[in-house]
């Protein structure tokens, strides 16, 4: 694919970005260091990414964030990302040429017969991406109101404190005692 304009594409991509609410900056960032590596190999249909070097680029720190932003760009039809799980052969990625007038199709899984009406149908490999935080949801929502007398302290022993309310801000005070 050489016929790739550099400002078009970019123009493209950046009109997509703006209306999609989903990115934040990690995925940009992630994008755009993925659209340099396509630049250095001359625009080819697919090519071969080191993580590090990609995490480098887009100044990722962590390797859990950059794979979740490269599979969700990759769920939601900006890449096509296919992991090597080998450290020695680096993971294959395919980028689309946004920049494009003559009417490519942004969105590959969509079909122009009619017949994409019905429900997605997902890969069973592939997450599916939540904005919901599952591994929390056992937690009480209110630490406040947690009855801790419920809970088996009863038998607690006093403190060894004989005044604790040196101010006096449980009781009424009266103000012409000083403290």
């Amino acid at each position: 694919m050489e016929d790739v304009n550099y400002i078009k594409h970019l123009n493209g991509v950046f009109d997509l970005f703006s209306k999609d609410s989903r990115l934040n900056p990690t995925h940009i960032s992630l994008y755009i260091a993925l659209f340099q590596f396509w630049n250095t190999n001359y625009f080819k249909q697919e090519f071969f990414i080191n993580r590090d070097e990609v995490m480098q680029i887009a100044k990722i720190g962590s390797k859990s964030t950059y794979h979740r932003c490269i599979k969700e760009l990759n769920h939601w039809s900006y890449i096509v990302y296919t992991p090597s799980h080998n450290p020695f052969k680096g993971s294959r990625i395919k980028m689309f040429d946004f920049g494009t007038s003559d009417g490519q199709v942004v969105n590959p899984s969509r079909t122009d017969i009619g017949t994409s009406n019905g429900q997605a149908v997902v890969p069973i490999n592939k997450p599916i991406q939540t904005l919901e935080n599952q591994k929390n949801n056992n937690k009480p929502r209110n630490f406040k109101k947690l009855d801790v007398d419920a809970s088996g302290n009863r038998n607690k022993q006093k403190t060894t404190v004989p005044y604790q309310d040196n101010l006096k801000t449980k009781k009424h005070k009266n103000y012409n005692e000083p403290l």
